[in-house]
Order: C-alpha cells, then sequence, then structure tokens
C-alpha cells in the first residue's frame, strides 16, 4: 500500500487505534476523515489535526450506514482508501443468560458493519485507480478469549471475510489488508487497559503498523511482532496451551 498521497475514511476514529492511524496517516500526508459516533471525540482529534475532517456515523444503523457512504463519496469524491476499524469488545457471562443483546451488538458493530460499509462503497472505490479496504481483526481471531466469545468470533469472521474479499478483488484496484492488534494500550475494555503494563503500547503499535504497511507484505496480513504467537498459534502447535494462558489472565 502506498501509505501517502491518498483519501483515507477510519471508522472509530476518536479514539484507540483508530485515533493513533488517523494520526500517523495524516502526517505521512494522506487527507483522512474520521467516523465515529461520539462528535465530541471526533471533534477533539480534529481539532488536534488541522486538516483532518470528520462525519458522524453509527455503524450499528445500516440505514445510516447507506447514507453515511453517500455522504462520504460526495463530500471527498477522492476517497479511496476505508479502513474498518470501529469495534466493541465486552465480557459475557453466558451461564447467566443475559449475553444475548451484548452479542448482537458485537456482531452488529464488528462484523455487519464493515460489511454493509464496505457494500456501499466499493462501486466508488472500483472506479479509483487505485484503492484499498483494511480491515481491524485481532490476535483474538486466532486464539479466541473466553470471556469475550462474540468479540473473538466476530474477528475470527473479519479474518476470513477479508482473505475471501481479497481473493475476489484480486484482478481489481482494490487491495484488501487485514490489520491484527495484539493486547494494545487502548480503552476497549476499560480505563484499565490503557495503562496495563502486559498490553503493547500504543504508539509503538501505531509505529509498526506503519512501517508493516509500506512494505506490503504479500500476505495481506499486517502481524506486528507481538501479535505472532496468537497468529500462529495453531500453525506452531501452541493453540490450546495459548488459549488456556490467556483464560487464566482474563477470566
Amino acid at each position: 500500500m502506498n501509505i501517502t498521497g491518498n483519501t483515507i475514511l477510519i471508522t472509530g476514529g476518536g479514539s484507540g487505534i483508530g485515533r493513533a492511524l488517523a494520526e500517523a496517516l495524516h502526517k505521512a500526508g494522506n487527507q483522512v476523515v474520521i467516523a465515529g459516533r461520539r462528535e465530541q471525540l471526533l471533534h477533539e482529534v480534529t481539532s488536534a489535526n488541522p486538516g483532518m475532517e470528520a462525519l458522524l456515523l453509527d455503524i450499528q444503523d445500516k440505514d445510516d450506514v447507506a447514507a453515511f457512504a453517500g455522504q462520504a463519496v460526495e463530500s471527498f469524491p477522492a476517497l479511496n482508501v476505508v479502513i474498518h476499524n470501529a469495534g466493541i469488545m465486552r465480557s459475557e457471562k453466558v451461564a447467566a443468560g443475559d449475553f444475548l443483546a451484548t452479542a448482537e451488538d458485537t456482531i452488529a458493530t464488528n462484523l455487519l458493519g464493515p460489511i454493509r460499509l464496505t457494500a456501499a462503497l466499493l462501486p466508488h472505490l472500483l472506479k479509483q485507480e487505485r484503492a484499498a479496504i483494511l480491515t481491524v481483526s485481532s490476535g483474538l481471531a486466532f486464539v479466541p478469549l473466553a470471556s469475550t466469545p462474540t468479540y473473538s468470533a466476530t474477528k475470527a469472521a473479519i479474518h476470513s471475510w477479508s482473505m475471501a474479499l481479497r481473493e475476489q478483488l484480486k484482478a481489481t484496484s482494490v487491495e484488501v489488508i487485514e490489520i491484527a492488534p495484539p493486547y494494545v494500550q487502548t480503552e476497549l475494555l476499560g480505563p484499565q487497559q490503557a495503562v496495563d503494563p502486559a498490553a503493547m503500547p500504543l504508539a509503538e503499535f501505531t509505529s509498526e503498523v506503519m512501517t508493516l504497511l509500506e512494505s506490503a507484505p504479500a500476505s495481506g496480513e499486517i502481524i506486528v511482532e507481538r501479535c505472532k504467537p496468537l497468529r500462529f498459534a495453531a500453525e506452531n502447535g501452541q493453540l490450546g496451551a495459548i488459549f488456556a494462558q490467556l483464560a487464566a489472565q482474563h477470566g
């Protein structure tokens, strides 16, 4: 992927990995448009980064996704990259029987959201001389976390979907790239995660991702070193051991 000279839409760009990538790509010489539900957060990011733009988006609402895509293309006709970063991660107590609402929200945000937005934007992206769809999965796509079963399942689905999308679009101008983060210092699971020494510092993660994006790995996967034990757990015969370790640490 050429990491400069693009017009890039990043969902969930108001905080965490989304904001960090937005700022790094903005500094690299791209027109960056961040999208999300929290207007105040979006305003804080654009105010701190002159030239960056923002649009409101409720990624769980299919009608809003369709309207948003039309607005994005109309407002930014050079749009050629979308980064599907918006996501939620919540613990589920399955035995308690009250997990269904969380599961449905997680699927709507993490899986249906990227699929719907891609469907809405793809006709436009296919017309661009060069374009890219970037998905954000997780190390938990490869080794699930027992306490977040639906989150893990949506990220496994995103991995599979990215692979299939990449194959179907290989003869077009649209690249498909998957970014699989490890446990990173964000507030995805709450404020404590942002200062957890066991998590990868956000700045280090972002820097490594930018370097890997520029090198354009043939696999289409952006896997930082900290995520490789998860990504290749099955291949290395470590799936069961790492699954048990994660369950013990985050149970």
